[in-house]
């Protein structure tokens, strides 16, 4: 017996009819009565009620996007878009929200089949014997707060001539369902959908703190693992984050970057396969991402001996001095620029100190010169939340070029980074990166550093390094 619409390995073996049969019965009752509103529901709601608003009398489609295939029989583990798992609490695959009109919602989803349809013990991807259990729509009513019908049911939801926006690019099949709406008006829809989110409510607060302290943790397992790094590789402190994070929370919020040595120079280091040595210095980018899908995102400068040399402590002080700075500019109503100004107006004139401007610090500062950008290459922070660069598709107007306002959380993250073939630097600085990473919440007055349980000086970074391994 062969099944089209099954998603079967390619050395399943045929079902036969009497084993079909044969599996549908004998299987106890097992749904779940009377569950309690996941604590998100409420303010899922609320967040719905505001999206409407700002579309009233259309339609609004927001999909959760599907398994994406990892290698042959392989998916990647599914993460659903982040603005439907803000709007829903959700994070199951396949799924469709719909807001109507009129403001009502509806949640299409993929329900466990019962024991009368083989796709339970014959489908490798949505198979309860397979991939485990999901919930009956009545159980995911009762846990969102939110009425569900089968995804199946989600094409004849949108026919007719209802003005509809669709955040495209999530769910191929959801864009085939709607192929004539205008895709300015979409982009339009994607934009808001991130703005929305711009400001956290206070749900969304203490999730971050929750992430934030899970990160923490997982930094003071990294320095414990340092000795059997120094054998080992960068490999092994990944992992020994990673434990952390899956741990406590659901995974890493993103690709751990653990740069040793000349590695730190990378930006974006994520092979993670070089050596660890003593009298290096390691960058570790990390940031544990919560149940609820909410990541921190925190950079440490951490000397593997234990011990900033002379010329290590002054750059790393340097970095401290421009994070410093930026800190000084985060209150609401500040330009959200600002902060990244202060920042490079204290490691140019840094650069201008070490000697290696080809001009003045403020010559190099000049819109039409930047060359100190040579070694700080990226900007100094963003918006943090579901995603690690959170509400990237907000317009310019409303984000970079925007204000700062009380509920944001972000980073802020100025670095200095010496490549190991740079020939216009002194080979002493070659093959060094530094960058403090903080994450911080924008309060009414000013801000309030989350990631203070981390040291921030090079000498609270020794003595910290000194208790943990101690």
């Amino acid at each position: 017996m062969s099944r089209p619409d099954l998603h079967t390995g390619s050395h399943d073996l045929p079902v036969s009819p009497a084993l079909a049969e044969f599996m549908t019965i004998g299987w106890a009752d097992s749904e779940h009565h009377d569950l309690p509103a996941d604590e998100v529901a409420p303010w899922a709601a609320r967040r719905r009620h505001r999206l409407h608003e700002m579309f009233p009398g259309q339609r609004l489609v927001v999909p959760a996007g599907g398994y994406r295939q990892r290698s042959h029989d392989q998916n990647f583990r599914f993460r659903p878009h982040s603005a439907y798992t803000w709007l829903t609490g959700d994070q199951s695959s396949d799924g469709v929200l719909v807001v109507e009109p009129d403001g009502d919602a509806t949640l299409y989803l993929r329900p466990r089949s019962d024991r009368k349809d083989g796709e339970f013990f014959r489908d490798r991807v949505y198979g309860e014997l397979w991939a485990g259990r999901r919930p009956t729509l009545g159980e995911s009513t009762q846990r969102l707060a939110l009425p569900t019908r089968h995804v199946a049911e989600v094409a004849g939801a949108l026919t007719g001539g209802t003005p509809t926006r669709v955040l495209r690019g999530v769910d191929p099949g959801v864009d085939a369902l709607l192929p004539g709406t205008d895709p300015r008006a979409d982009a339009e829809f994607a934009a808001v959908l991130a703005e929305l989110r711009l400001v956290k409510d206070e749900w969304e607060i203490a999730q971050l703190e929750e992430a934030v302290a899970i990160t923490t943790r997982g930094f003071e397992d990294v320095v414990r693992a340092l000795p059997m790094a120094m054998r080992t590789s960068e490999r092994y402190l990944e992992g020994v984050f990673w434990q952390r994070a899956r741990l406590e929370g659901n995974d890493v919020g993103y690709h751990s970057i653990v740069a040793a040595g000349a590695h730190a120079a990378t930006l974006h280091w994520i092979d993670n396969d070089g050596p660890v040595r003593d009298g290096d210095l390691l960058l570790l980018d990390a940031g544990a991402e919560t149940r609820s899908l909410y990541t921190a995102d925190i950079t440490r400068i951490l000397p593997v001996s234990g011990r900033f040399t002379p010329l290590q402590r002054d750059l790393y002080e340097l970095c401290r001095h421009a994070n410093d700075a930026a800190l000084e500019c985060l209150r609401p109503g500040e330009e959200f620029r600002a902060f990244h100004r202060a920042a490079m107006t204290v490691l140019a004139h840094g650069l201008a100190d070490l000697g290696v401007l080809p001009c003045s610090a403020e010559q190099a500062l000049a819109d039409d010169s930047g060359v100190y950008r040579r070694w700080t290459l990226c900007g100094s922070g963003h918006m943090l939340g579901l995603d690690v660069h959170d509400c990237g598709a907000a317009r310019s107007e409303n984000y970079l070029d925007g204000q700062l306002a009380a509920g944001q959380v972000l980073t802020v993250e100025p670095g200095l980074y010496f490549q190991p073939d740079d020939e216009l630097i002194p080979a002493e600085l070659r093959g060094m990166g530094f960058r403090i990473e903080e994450d911080i919440l924008i309060t009414g007055s000013g801000y309030r550093l989350l990631s203070d349980g981390l040291p921030r000086s090079a000498d609270d970074v020794e003595a910290w390094m000194h208790r943990i391994s101690s």
